[in-house]
């Protein structure tokens, strides 16, 4: 199986995303990226000054050789995350974006009829969209169809760290897609990036469960190898499961 994640015209050898926000300082965020091995890092477009290019902005403190993703965090309309994008590319930033417009202020859940819309336009306008959505067959499906270059399912809420609460409905959505699934949202640790991984998804993002660990940098380096051994156990097929023991070595042959 083809080992290069391609998403629209991008393509990356790493499956790990990672984010910019929560760190204690840029410092840390960069060892965090460098420990991540992530080639692609996602910045909330509506968080930042795009124009600050100081010494002490975070821009200097993302390698350049790391693919810049604008997402449009804090968004609560179609409307508002369309023109959020565009901001993003005017401002130079590469034409592809991961689309994430909320529908609860506390929850945090993502609005699915403002996101189909969104990614409409956005689609028509050029982008390549990574669309962020809830875990629903039928809402990953649709986005699809609307011209989304990959279907960002959650794993749980936004930076509540309860890891992939509904790995079955992770695995349909996997079984009926045609582009890339990206798992984003809800990963606490190591472990939960290994159970996307090895449920098929294309590639997990993540940030909170880095930017807020005791040991950031430590933790990031867990991801990347979690990341690479999940992918490895689900391309390796694991044995089926079953309801009773059976044998390590084989009886069959055996002199009496």
């Amino acid at each position: 199986m083809e080992e290069t994640l391609k998403i629209g015209k991008f393509e990356f050898k790493s499956r790990l995303f990672i984010g910019t926000g929560k760190y204690e300082s840029f410092d840390i965020m960069k060892k965090a990226h460098e420990a991540s091995g992530a080639e692609v890092v996602t910045v909330a477009v509506r968080r930042v000054d795009l124009n600050d290019k100081g010494k002490e902005s975070m821009w200097n403190y993302i390698d350049q050789n790391i693919k810049i993703l604008p997402n449009t965090a804090a968004c609560f309309t179609a409307e508002e995350a369309v023109r959020t994008a565009k901001l993003a590319r005017a401002a130079g930033l590469p034409d592809w974006v991961k689309l994430e417009v909320i529908g609860d202020k506390k929850t945090l859940m993502p609005d699915n009829e403002e996101t189909l819309k969104a990614t409409k336009e956005l689609v028509d306008e050029g982008f390549t969209v990574l669309a962020y959505t809830n875990d629903d067959i039928v809402s990953c499906q649709k986005l699809e169809k609307a011209g989304a270059s990959a279907v960002m399912p959650l794993g749980a809420p936004i930076g509540s760290g309860q890891g992939i609460l509904n790995p079955n409905n992770i695995k349909i959505i996997l079984e009926n897609a045609n582009v890339p699934i990206i798992v984003d949202a809800g990963v606490g640790t190591a472990s939960d990036v290994t159970i996307a991984m090895e449920l098929g998804a294309d590639g997990v993002l993540l940030n909170t469960g880095v930017a807020l660990a005791k040991d950031p940098i430590r933790m990031a380096r867990a991801m990347k190898a979690a990341t690479e051994s999940g992918r490895d156990a689900f391309l390796a097929g694991r044995i089926p499961k079953k309801l009773y023991a059976s044998a390590s070595s084989p009886i069959d042959g055996i002199i009496k």
